[in-house]
């Protein structure tokens, strides 16, 4: 079954509990949502359909056993989980990016979804799917991008709420968004109230710069 690919490429894995390890990228074409922050645009439309044997045989040309799907919005098209199966089946350690508006269960559970609640400054935080939270995994992980005060207010009330979100898989992401919240403020805000979350950098945009592609 094919898929629309943006992009393929090698880097360093940027984000998530996986940040600094070697990766290579599967980013699909298409996204429902259009965030304000969004720093893939270039996805919404760009790509050409490749099969998932294409795919699988390009992938091999890099001595990397880790690839993240990503797009985009990966789960936007119906060849997302098949891919990843067929990645999974060749022994790959597979991780999914995906902006929580999709039901993660269509992915294969031995992959590990990594799952955007969308904030208030996102614009689209009406379209959080949060039965998602209730299908986590240990291996799963939620991630929240944080603009302002009222996106961490909104973050802490959500995780408040889903207890599977706090202790049901790994500890949650709180990432600043790049170039409009300064990280040290939100550091603070994490220190001062005890939060149990993971804070992150988006560590290929600290290497390479933040308008840099295929890294």
């Amino acid at each position: 079954m094919p898929v629309v690919v943006n992009e393929i490429f090698h880097s360093l894995q940027g984000e998530s509990s996986h940040a600094g390890r070697p990766c290579v990228f599967v980013r699909l074409t298409g996204c429902n949502l259009r965030c304000t922050y969004c720093d893939t645009r270039y996805a919404y439309d760009e790509g050409k359909e490749m099969d998932i044997g294409e795919i699988v045989d390009r992938l091999s040309a890099y001595s990397c056993r880790l690839v993240e799907v990503t797009g985009g919005e990966p789960l936007i098209q119906e060849g997302t989980p098949a891919l990843v199966r067929a990645l999974l089946e060749r022994n790959y350690e597979v991780l999914l990016e995906t902006n929580g508006s999709r039901n993660i269960d269509a992915v294969d559970p031995r992959c590990a979804r990594i799952v955007d609640v969308k904030c208030p400054s996102s614009g689209e935080e009406g379209k959080n799917d949060f039965e998602n939270l209730t299908r986590l995994t240990s291996r799963d992980e939620v991630k929240f991008v944080i603009q302002d005060r009222l996106d961490y207010d909104y973050a802490v009330e959500v995780l408040s709420r889903h207890e599977k979100a706090r202790s049901g898989c790994r500890p949650p992401l709180f990432s600043p968004v790049f170039g409009r919240m300064e990280p040290a403020v939100l550091a603070q805000w994490i220190l001062s109230d005890g939060l149990p979350v993971r804070m992150q950098l988006q560590l290929h945009k600290v290497v390479w710069g933040p308008d840099r592609r295929g890294v």
